[in-house]
Formats: C-alpha cells, structure tokens, sequence
C-alpha cells in the first residue's frame, strides 16, 4: 500500500519524474564540484565528472533500474530542453563579457597570431586523426571531410571562461600574459562557432543551396546583431553606467533579445548557442552594465542550469566500451592531436611573439584546456549525427582530461614567485608588451 496518490495529470506527473533527477544533478554537481575544488582543479572539471558518473558508464552500471527509471525518455527530453536554454543564455554571458577592443594594434596583432596558432594547430592534426579514424568510427552517412573537419574543430576549442576565471582568480588579467590570452582565447572560441555554424549548415541531405541560404541568413543575423541592434541597445549601456541600475526592465529586455537570437539561429538551421553568443557580443560593453548582468544571471545560470547539460552530456557517453584496443588506440590518437596543437603549439607561438618560455608554456596549458566549450562543440555535433556515441564519448573524455590538466601546467610553469612578478608588473602604468617582465620569469 501506497501512502501516495498516483497523480491523474499528465504534466504533474511529469514533474514529479523530474524533480528527483533534478535534485540528484545538482546534488551530483555539487559534491563533485566542491571535491574538484578541494583537489585545487576547477570546479567545472567537477561537474563534468558529475555528468558522467550518473550516465551509464557508472550509475547505469551499478544500478541500472535506478538509472532508468530516473532518467527515462521523458525525463531526458526536460533536460535536453532545459540544458539548452541554459547553453543559450551562458554563451550569451560569455559573449557580453568578450570585449572588441584591444589594448593596441600590437597587442591585437600579437592576439591574432596566438588565436591562429590555437586554432591552425589542432584543427589539422585533428583532420589528420580523423583520416585515419573515419573507416572505424564514421557514421556510416557522414563523408570523410565532414568528420574530418568536425574532429579537428572540436580539438581547436579552448575553454575560454575557464581560462578567464582563472586569470581573474590570481589576478592576472591585467598582466601581459592575461591580456593576450584572454584575447586570442575569445577570437579562437569566436571563429570556433562560427566553424560550427558553418559546418552544421553543410551537414545534412538538404542540397547545397539550402545549406548557402542558412548560411547566408546567419551571416546577416549576425550583421543585423552586431549593428543595429548593438547601436541600439548603446544608450541601455549608458543609463546603466550612469545610473548604478540595472532593473527588472532591463532584464526583460535582455532575456527577450538573448532568447530570440537563440530561437532563430535554431530556426534556420544553426545551433541556438550560437544566437547565444552573437546577442551577448552585440550587448553593451559598458563595464557597470557587464558587472551588472552578470551578477544577475552568472550564477544561477551555472548553478542550476549548467549541470543538467553535464548530465545530458553524460547520459550520452559511455566510457566502458573504450576498453577495446580499437577506442583506446583512437582516444589515445585524439589527445596526442588535441595536447600536441593546442599546448605546444600556443607555447611555441607565444615564444615567438616575445613571451618568456615559463609563460609561454603556461598559456599552452590554459589553452589546451577544452572545459565546457568542447562538450556544447560535441553536443551539436551528435545531435545533428555528424559523429556517433562512441566518437562522442571519446571526445568527453579529452575533455575530462584537457581540463584536469590545466592547473597542474599553469602552476609547474608560473610559480608563486614569477606569479607575483607579473602581478606587479600589471601594476605599473608603464608596462609594455616588451621583454622585461619576461626576462623576470625566464625560466
């Protein structure tokens, strides 16, 4: 005998399936998080791990009932719905807090070449890997060029407000080192979703003249964004510097502009994070207006939306199955790719633009750093079947692994010496972007 009423409304009884899967994520994400944070890792390497262990690699093997009853196709369809209005409104949060301006036309140009060495690099050691990886991990539909080309995208991103929040953590974001990476890491996740874009527009038996129209409609998209839309949005950003207020009219505002973006990009064929982004690049960048909307919508985003993506995530992957020679060996070929672009070579560019090698090997373990980035990257890419489960998988665990090692290299390259060299250096009104905090910290 029950002590309770089996409910006779649909929709509650929906509520009722969701809630406890709820409370296990962010209990899940919570403990895991903090556990990260106690290891001295991010704690988004915490909730990514979360995002696994109640999928079916762990939970699903210990308790197989439990997983399924708690996370049943219902309950599945909630989180994908939730997860992604979640995605939408944080790449909207990264992309108001990304900032056009760089300190000078050298610092831009030193920016660029760090953006292009992080992209150049894993993208094609990345297509490399998927020539080698298509005839044993391709869907049997997606042509060696898409996967290819996919592979290599997804082990050029770099887990940007990561990066950021860790620079901001040790106050670094001032200093040479944090300028330029904060800036190459914005252009290269940048031209990260515009591949993206571009790429899930080609993908599909739609014909080519559709996938130039999606293509074509984003492009003006983003025009009408960072245009009409920026300028008209300008005066919003003033009256909030002026003002100290950011009010309830405001958000309305804001939340309307960001969920239509994300609404049509979806709508003509492009992933709703991407209208995500380009809103919050065209926001204004007055910095009471940026403090502001972020810490209206920063933290509850990442606390109780966040996670429910790390699960659908995990829900999807399956680390078991890498056991077999054949996904070791391709798990193995990825992160060679993804570590040998991305943290070699940033390292290797950055020492040609000037930088110290304790530095440069320093923003090389920031940038090849995948985080959050890479799984909203994979995400698409499985929802729109480019790749299949199994490549999915393989790539949440470069990430899991990318990000774990993020810490450890910055640290092994800066230490707490050199850190409070460039600290002081930030401080002082006439550093440059020449040699001399470099020769300080030349290891």
């Amino acid at each position: 005998m029950s002590f309770f009423n089996t409910p006779t409304d649909k929709n509650l009884a929906l509520l009722l399936d969701v809630l406890p899967a709820v409370l296990l994520v962010l209990a899940a994400s919570g403990l895991c998080g903090r556990l990260a944070v106690a290891l001295k890792q991010p704690r988004v390497l915490g909730e990514m791990v979360a995002g696994v262990l109640l999928g079916p690699t762990v939970l699903g093997k210990l308790w197989p009932q439990s997983q399924t009853s708690l996370f049943s196709a219902d309950v599945k369809s909630v989180l994908y719905v939730w997860s992604t209005v979640g995605l939408t409104l944080f790449m909207f949060l990264v992309g108001s807090g990304f900032s056009h301006k760089a300190a000078d036309a050298r610092e831009g140009g030193r920016a660029a070449v760090l953006a292009l060495s992080g992209i150049g690099a894993p993208l094609v050691l990345g297509v490399g890997v998927g020539a080698v990886l298509h005839g044993e991990m391709s869907l049997s539909d997606v042509g060696m060029g898409e996967f290819c080309l996919f592979l290599g995208g997804a082990l050029s991103i770099t887990a940007f407000p990561m990066l950021a929040r860790i620079l901001y953590e040790r106050n670094l974001q001032n200093s040479r080192l944090g300028r330029l990476s904060l800036l190459g890491a914005s252009l290269d996740d940048a031209a990260a979703w515009c591949f993206l874009a571009v790429l899930t527009a080609l993908h599909g038996n739609q014909g080519l003249g559709k996938a130039l129209g999606t293509i074509v409609l984003a492009a003006l998209f983003s025009v009408v964004m960072l245009v009409f839309v920026a300028r008209a949005l300008k005066p919003l950003g003033e009256r909030v510097e002026r003002t100290g207020r950011f009010g309830f009219d405001h958000l309305y505002i804001v939340l309307l502009i960001v969920l239509a973006a994300g609404w049509f990009t979806d709508l003509i064929g492009v992933y709703s994070v991407f209208g995500g982004f380009i809103a919050g690049l065209s926001m204004p960048k007055n910095p009471a207006f940026v403090a502001a909307l972020h810490h209206r919508m920063m933290d509850l985003v990442c606390v109780l939306m966040l996670p429910a993506f790390f699960t659908f995530s995990g829900l999807n992957t399956q680390l078991d199955g890498i056991a077999g020679w054949t996904m070791l060996l391709a798990f193995l070929l990825m992160l060679a790719a993804a570590v040998a672009g991305k943290y070699t070579g940033c390292a290797l560019a950055m020492r040609s633009i000037g930088f110290s090698w304790r530095e440069s090997w320093a923003v090389g373990g920031l940038m090849n750093a995948r985080g959050l980035m890479i799984l909203i990257f994979i995400n698409v890419g499985l929802a729109e079947r480019i790749i299949s489960r199994d490549v999915f998988s393989l790539l949440v665990l470069v990430a899991v692994v990318t990000t774990g090692m993020a810490l450890p290299l910055f640290r092994w390259a800066i230490p707490e010496a050199s850190e409070r060299q460039l600290i002081a250096a930030a401080a002082d009104p006439s550093d440059t972007l020449g040699t001399s905090v470099g020769a300080s910290v030349r290891g």
